[in-house]
């Protein structure tokens, strides 16, 4: 008679297996763990040696390679790791105020930007120069204040999360939007120009240009210029729209007969909607940068309008949807809506005219991307342009 070992390695007790299943997975959490960090570390250490390489490397090849929502999941363990890096590094030196372009000048120029000092955070000693309006000087304006910056820190956590903030005033200025040559419509067949029109150029009246929305891919959001549609418009999501007779508006889209809009942007939800922040709402939580999220800290953009009119850019490092739109609502914006996100994306240059169709251009301040060249000579992303109009 055979006798069968009921212990062989053929017929494991169950609790053996169980075991087994159980140290399996303990290591492999803890190479998995272990590479997270690894990669966080790298990435890190990546970005901050050579952000644009780091960013084409990103969506160019490891997104085609890994999919968007493993390459998601390490972005949002990176960004995670370089904000507790931050708080660290803070907690023992103080933040320096940013470095603008533009000399810190505050002539007593004509306005129309309503140009009070924003209030300090109250959380930290404020930085030189914090929350005090400054003009931009402008060749095409030079008696008269279109532009003004200032910065703000709306985190009370984050002594470091500094928001810059140009006022632009559109009873002066108008504004203009471009498809990139691959974004947002390449994925349709819808190209774009990517660059400022050759007869604002060759106007001289360029006096700005700052980065748009998300790519197809994060949200397909509805994008219209002239005739062309490079993307259908979208219910319930935040709108940028600008009109034949020169007006602008920022509003949920649910609808609206838009027949004589010049332009037409949508990215995402509402950051402020009739002054009243809206990030806090759970069903927009998720679409603030696919699922990086509202919790996210990173470089993000935002544009807001002020009840007369007036357009508000803001931007910065280590902003959640929240802090950027109280950084947009303390500047003055009624409503609002999030452009992009991370720091190769985010940007804002300022421009003036040489003649012939020649500009100087700067960064609003040198911790940004310099487009200036992308956005004369093309841009596979789209992005706004501000010009001096003749209304």
């Amino acid at each position: 008679m055979m006798y069968i070992n009921k212990y062989s390695s053929n017929h494991r007790h169950p609790a053996d297996k169980n075991k087994i299943y159980v140290i399996f997975l303990k290591k492999f959490l803890k190479w998995f763990f272990l590479g997270a960090v690894a990669v966080a570390v790298l990435g890190f250490a990546f970005i901050k040696i050579d952000t644009p390489l780091a960013a084409q490397l990103t969506d160019d090849y490891l997104r085609p390679i890994f999919g968007d929502r493993q390459i998601v999941f390490l972005e949002k363990i990176f960004f995670n790791f370089s904000d507790h890096v931050n708080k660290v590094v803070y907690h023992f030196k103080q933040p320096l105020a940013p470095q603008f372009s533009s000399a810190a000048t505050n002539p007593q120029l004509p306005s129309l930007l309503n140009l009070q000092s924003l209030p300090a955070n109250l959380s930290f000693a404020p930085l030189a120069g914090e929350g005090v309006w400054h003009n931009i000087p402008l060749v095409i304006s030079p008696d008269k204040e279109v532009m003004a910056r200032t910065f703000i820190r709306p985190d009370a956590s984050r002594n470091f999360a500094i928001a810059s903030l140009v006022k632009m005033d559109m009873s002066s200025l108008g504004i203009g939007s471009v498809a990139g040559t691959v974004e947002p419509g390449g994925k349709v067949g819808k190209y774009g120009p990517g660059k400022v029109p050759k007869k604002i150029i060759l106007s001289g009246n360029l006096v700005a240009a700052f980065d748009g929305g998300f790519q197809y891919r994060d949200g397909q959001y509805g994008m219209i210029v002239g005739k062309t549609t490079y993307l259908p418009l979208q219910k319930n999501l935040g709108t940028i729209a600008a009109f034949k007779n020169g007006s602008v508006k920022i509003f949920n889209y649910a609808g609206q007969n838009l027949s004589n809009a010049t332009f037409i942007r949508q990215n995402g939800p509402m950051l402020i909607e009739n002054g009243v922040i809206t990030v806090s709402d759970p069903n927009s939580q998720k679409i603030w940068g696919r699922v990086v999220g509202a919790n996210t800290f990173t470089w993000r953009s935002g544009i807001g309008i002020t009840a007369n009119g007036n357009l508000i850019f803001a931007a910065g490092n280590s902003l959640s949807p929240l802090t950027l739109a109280e950084a947009l609502r303390l500047a003055g914006a009624a409503n609002a809506i999030q452009l992009d996100i991370n720091p190769y994306w985010v940007r804002f240059n300022i421009f003036n005219s040489t003649g012939a169709g020649k500009y100087n251009s700067a960064p609003l301040n040198k911790e940004m991307q310099d487009g200036s060249k992308q956005y004369l000579n093309g841009y596979q992303k789209d992005f706004f342009y501000i010009y001096k109009s003749a209304k």
